[in-house]
Order: structure tokens, then C-alpha cells, then sequence
């Protein structure tokens, strides 16, 4: 089943809005699944667990982009901690080493 999320307006860290893009939450999603073992189906599926946690954290037709990016971390936790990492790495922007060696101990 999938689920269509229809004029949902992503806040941006710098304030700005845009237009929720389910393309463009997919290739966030498959690029640190990369190389990883999964098929199709299970990337279906994940994406649809998102989406899902998504309409539910929003209010009033809006969600953060930080929300969203908590939301995808959380479920590629629980599906595959090396895409956790990969994901989170780009998305927290971590500094420096240290940064990263301490995510990697949260695991």
C-alpha cells in the first residue's frame, strides 16, 4: 500500500518552504542503502513506514526537515545500521572524527 502524501510544505533549517518531494525522499533513502543487501520491496516498504511517521508528525499541511531527517534516521536504524551511519554522517554534517566515532558507539 502505498501512501500519497498530497501539498505537505517542508520548513527548512534556514525558514524557507517547500514543496514535500517523495523523489526526492527516495534518493536520500537509496543512496545510503547503496551496495547495502536489500531489494526493492524492502525499500517500498521502508519508504511507506516513512511517509507514514511523516503525515503523522505533521500540523497543518507543514513538518520540519529536521523532523524529517530525525524520521528517516530512526527507521534506517532499525533496518541497517551501516546506512544509519552513511545517512547520518551527510545529515549531521559531523566535524570532525571524534563526532563520528562517538554516533558509531551510540549503536
Amino acid at each position: 500500500e502505498e501512501i500519497e502524501i498530497l501539498d505537505l510544505s517542508v520548513i527548512k533549517k534556514d525558514g524557507s518552504r517547500q514543496m514535500f518531494s517523495k523523489e526526492k525522499l527516495e534518493r536520500s533513502i537509496r543512496l545510503p542503502l547503496d551496495k547495502r543487501p536489500h531489494t526493492d520491496e524492502d525499500l517500498r516498504r521502508l519508504l511507506s513506514s516513512i511517509e507514514s511517521e511523516i503525515q503523522k508528525k505533521a500540523k497543518d499541511g507543514e513538518i520540519k526537515s529536521v523532523d524529517i531527517g530525525e524520521i528517516v534516521m530512526k527507521k534506517l536504524k532499525k533496518k541497517d545500521k551501516v546506512a544509519y551511519i552513511r545517512f547520518a554522517a551527510v545529515y549531521r554534517q559531523f566535524e570532525d572524527v571524534e563526532e563520528f566515532k562517538e554516533e558509531i558507539k551510540k549503536l
